[in-house]
């Protein structure tokens, strides 16, 4: 009898209370500003029946009254958004507009949120492009930006200025995935030098935003042992545009949509976007030691095109046309290095040119399927591209040369000249390289949404119903095939003489040698077939959440007839705490299978046995978002340890990277990365990142050793440092404005880094990499001024620049410190058995002009 009392009082309380009730009303879009039809709108804790939006995303929700409530607003293929809503009167109605963003983990193309914490983007650190064309950039790309938005990313030690490669943990250049729009990019082989190097294919004008991970991601993406970029291009509805002009070059965009008549389907748009970039490096150039005629010039072309077909399917078309040229006639070197009291100078004068071309082509289509029915939504998509580069090299250049020892005595009558004559002689570099590579590929990719749903919890009359939250689960299953066809045309054929006081080195009494001679002609052809099978799990209650992603791919090659197959899984969990803090850890083999770079050995021969370079990768993380005052600030840190087996040994000199074209060597990786990002400045994002790494290798059948300071005895050691291995690095990004006008704004840029090893060319085996070069650091600035604004036209209607959505002038000093950087060395040998390590040095200070225009 008491049950059946208890049960009676039960729905007699819960009856009287659904009859006070209130309305939420509003509308829904998405980041296009485009309405969402068949948005399920509902009340978290299920008290009352749910609705859908409707035509113009318009949508009403009958509310309990007089409670405080979290709405699910739940729409196929877009992150699920619940908001909080304070207590809503009997019989009132409040208004709440909502702009929901498409699963960065769909295989369509939707919209990210900027600055999300690694706990809700999978580990990857997400970023707006809209935060970055402000920052001083000599390079014009957005890879040079990355080592203050990604763990653990360094510029490298030979580019500088000029150059957009960059290394992460350890890495080298080559270890980098890089995705527009779920492509692959790829970049031109030969580039020996930062001033070769023209633009990268991404656009920044035509970016939404991008998202980066610096290891331990996911199975979805493709095999590369280090990092992975992955950039979306807008998805544009109005008509827009911008024009930029800068001392090194210009870019200009448009953008814009077409909507098409309304049928059974809908609306539909053809959505376009078209960008151009010119750059020139010749005024950066001049500061180098090296005087001479410089003539860079490097053009890029693109545009990004979808259509509609259905309002569940979708075509896409992207295309880029890229050139980079660079001819140089060198004049004269002056070049001092050396130590306080035994200082030197390199003095070099030069006949011929160098002259280079990298032309690259890519064309790519899609087809994109994201379904409108919510019973176990399949997304697919089905891309096809196309990438071809022809790259050649032509160089001959004979330089007369004098290395000297110069009076540092401040008191001597000489100071400053050549008081002895250490070595002269005659370098010559030829080179003809040509090589055309072309990739192409097909993959077919989906996901499914599944066993998505609640569980409501265990009612009990002795705990209050509005503490208890229902827990919501959810699965992702996503997968892909691909093909790949890769043909390469090589053709090399490069020498190098030295001589030194009229002998020819290698010296002999019956021959003229040459230092160097490479002339060697391959042509390949391959089919490489992967693919990947990966789950996101996901469960979260109140403010607790737990994701698991795992996977595995997979991938057969048959140039060397290998497969390969890597498990990863991770694991981001956000704990029920006060505190605003994330946890992650993911684990995993990383493989990477050889390119052509990889394959060729320094004799130019090609190894088609090579084996794949093989790591597993171990990463534990921690974020926390905490204030300082009301100011909002994010710390995340990382720590990692990579172990490489089966790795190809090589060199750096500059940007090139000179493989041995052997699986012959093993080594690790470890490190530990530290990043804090917020409003130093209210209204300005600032960052600071630190990194400290440790990179080390051991060759197979060598016993490495080191000499003592001051000594010619050896010590056997254990392992060697990596190329790329580097103690600490710390790059920092502030902005600033005036105090009582924002217009007017600061940014500074300072990267400082330990150097990086090298060794002496032809013998950087056993006592290999015994040297470093001087630690790096710059600092750039810039200084922007706003000079016109929109929101302006009613108090300035005559404004030359009315027309214009927004308009500022930048004015930037690069290596403001004017730093002597090194980038690599110059080795010069004398008859008599001395080698001497002549730096050559990176760009010194310049200032630049920038002009931007957006309408």
């Amino acid at each position: 009898m008491k049950n059946i009392l208890t049960i009676t009082l039960f729905f007699f309380v819960f009856g009287a209370t659904a009859q006070k009730t209130a309305t939420i009303y509003g509308k829904i879009l998405n980041d296009e500003g485009e309405e969402l039809i068949g948005v399920s709108v509902y009340n978290q804790k299920k008290e009352s029946a749910g609705t859908t939006s409707e035509v113009g995303g318009l949508y009403e929700l009958e509310v309990p009254a007089d409670k405080n409530l979290k709405i699910v607003f739940d729409y196929i293929g877009h992150t699920i958004q619940i908001i909080q809503v304070e207590k809503i009167s009997e019989g009132r109605r409040q208004k709440l507009d909502i702009t929901m963003s498409v699963l960065a983990e769909t295989v369509g193309e939707g919209a990210t949120a900027v600055g999300d914490r690694p706990m809700e983007t999978g580990g990857m650190v997400r970023e707006s492009a809209e935060n970055l064309r402000i920052i001083p950039n000599s390079t014009g790309s957005v890879e040079s930006m990355l080592p203050g938005i990604g763990l653990g990313v360094t510029a490298g030690q030979g580019g500088g200025a000029l150059s957009s490669q960059y290394s992460v943990r350890g890495g080298n250049y080559d270890e980098n995935l890089v995705y527009v729009n779920d492509f692959e990019v790829y970049r031109p082989q030969l580039i020996r030098a930062g001033q070769q190097e023209g633009l990268t294919f991404p656009n920044m004008d035509l970016i939404r935003d991008l998202s980066f991970s610096s290891g331990g991601f996911d199975a979805r993406y493709g095999d590369k042992l280090s990092s992975v970029l992955d950039i979306k291009y807008k998805r544009p509805v109005d008509f827009k545009g911008s024009a930029e002009m800068s001392l090194l070059g210009g870019t200009a965009h448009l953008e814009g949509s077409k909507k098409f008549k309304k049928d059974t389907t809908g609306y539909r748009r053809f959505r376009y976007l078209l960008g151009t970039r010119y750059k020139t490096t010749k005024y950066i150039l001049g500061s180098l030691d090296t005087k001479g005629e410089y003539s860079p010039n490097f053009v890029d072309v693109q545009g990004y095109f979808t259509f509609d077909l259905t309002r569940e399917l979708q075509l896409g078309f992207i295309g880029n046309y890229n050139r980079s040229r660079y001819h140089f006639i060198p004049a004269e070197r002056s070049t001092a290095f050396g130590l306080i009291d035994f200082a030197l100078n390199l003095t070099t004068v030069f006949e011929g040119q160098e002259v280079d071309d990298f032309t690259t082509y890519m064309g790519g289509l899609n087809l994109s399927y994201v379904p409108e029915n919510r019973e176990n939504p399949l997304y697919l998509k089905f891309l096809a591209s196309s990438y071809q580069s022809d790259e050649n090299e032509r160089i001959d250049i004979l330089g007369d040369y004098l290395i000297g020892q110069i009076e540092s005595d401040l008191g001597s009558d000489d100071y400053g000249e050549i008081v002895a004559v250490l070595g002269t002689g005659t370098q010559h570099q030829f080179a003809r390289n040509y090589l055309t590579s072309n990739v192409t590929n097909v993959e077919f990719k989906g996901g499914i949404e599944f066993a998505k749903g609640f569980e409501e919890p265990t009612f009990n009359l002795t705990e209050a119903k509005d503490k208890v939250e229902p827990t919501i689960r959810s699965h992702f299953l996503q997968w892909g095939i691909k093909y790949q066809n890769e043909s390469i045309n090589d053709k090399l054929n490069e020498w190098e003489r030295l001589d030194s006081a009229g002998y020819s080195l290698p010296y002999s009494d019956q021959n003229v040698w040459l230092i160097s001679s490479l002339k060697t002609e391959n042509n390949l052809s391959s089919n490489r077939y992967s693919a990947f099978l990966q789950d996101t799990w996901t469960k979260s209650r109140d403010s607790m959440e737990l994701k698991i992603t795992y996977g595995v791919r997979a991938q057969y090659w048959d140039m060397n007839k290998e497969f390969i197959a890597s498990p990863r899984a991770q694991v981001l969990f956000k704990p029920r705490s006060k505190k605003d803090i994330a946890l992650r850890f993911a684990t995993g083999v990383y493989i990477q299978s050889p390119f052509y770079r990889e394959m060729r050995r320094l004799d130019g021969t090609v190894n088609t046995d090579l084996k794949s370079q093989k790591s597993f990768h171990v990463v534990g993380g921690y974020s926390w978002d905490f204030k300082a005052g009301k100011v909002p600030f994010r710390f995340i840190m990382e720590a990692y340890y990579k172990h490489l087996w089966d790795v190809v040994s090589y060199d750096l000199d500059n940007v090139r990277i000179r493989y041995s074209g052997e699986n012959d060597a093993a080594g690790y990786v470890a490190g530990l990365d530290l990043r804090i990002n917020g409003e130093f400045v209210p209204g300005e994002e600032s960052w600071v990142n630190l990194s400290f790494l440790r990179a080390r290798e051991r060759f197979d059948g060598v016993d490495h050793y080191k000499y003592e300071v001051g000594s010619s005895d050896s010590i056997a050691v254990k392992d060697v440092p990596r190329p790329t291995d580097q103690l600490m690095s710390i790059s920092v990004f502030f902005q600033d404005h005036l105090p009582k006008n924002e217009n007017f704004k600061m940014h500074l840029n300072l990267t400082v880094g330990t150097g990086w090893p090298f060794g002496i060319p032809n013998n950087n085996i056993g006592p290999r990499n015994t040297y470093r070069f001087s630690a790096y650091h710059r600092v750039d600035i810039g200084f922007s001024v706003k000079l016109w604004n929109e929101k302006w036209k009613e108090r300035r209607p005559k404004h030359p620049l009315r027309f214009a959505r927004g308009s500022w002038l930048s004015l930037e000093a690069f290596n403001l410190l004017k730093v002597s950087n090194q980038a690599s060395n110059t080795w010069i040998k004398t008859i008599y058995g001395s080698q001497f390590a002549v730096p050559n040095y990176l760009t010194s200070r310049r200032i630049n002009l920038r002009f931007r225009v957006e309408f």
